[in-house]
């Protein structure tokens, strides 16, 4: 006879789904891209994603653009750069800084994971309707934007 378990206290709480769908959107993300075959990961999406919006961008701007650790953005660029997805350049405004270029093969690259990217989105809340979706993306905007102040990697929202 099997034991009886009960719910964890977790299935209460926000924080356990938002790590169940962020695992989910991984995982996803990871599939769908591998079988387009293709090799990044969801960070360096963003970072190219951010370049290709923003040709010139220095590495400090790119991290607060998509709200990732300026240390750790480092490692990121250093393997797009090894891959020939994007090049360093010194700065023209600052000759001690370096700014950030996707070069052909990055910018194709971008182009096309792009649109492997936009079709898994709904994918991952497969289990929504549309109304639902949008709803529920409206409402991670607005936590997401009430918590950023409390982020180790608060999001920059560029200037306008």
């Amino acid at each position: 006879m099997g034991v009886i378990m009960e719910a964890p206290e977790i299935y209460n709480m926000p924080g356990h789904y938002i790590r169940r769908l962020h695992q989910i959107s991984v995982s996803v993300f990871a599939d769908r891209v591998a079988r387009a075959g293709h090799a990044l990961t969801p960070v360096q999406f963003a970072a190219i994603s951010a370049i290709a919006s923003n040709p010139g961008i220095d590495q400090a701007t790119l991290s607060g653009l998509i709200a990732y650790d300026r240390v750790t953005i480092g490692g990121v660029i250093d393997r797009l750069e090894q891959k020939g997805l994007v090049r360093r350049e010194i700065s023209e405004r600052d000759r001690r800084a370096k700014v950030l270029h996707l070069t052909e093969i990055g910018l194709d690259e971008f182009e096309q994971v792009k649109v492997v990217v936009q079709s898994l989105q709904r994918e991952v809340l497969s289990g929504l309707t549309p109304e639902e979706q949008e709803t529920l993306l409206q409402l991670m905007r607005k936590a997401a934007e009430a918590g950023n102040k409390l982020s180790r990697a608060p999001l920059r929202q560029p200037l306008a």
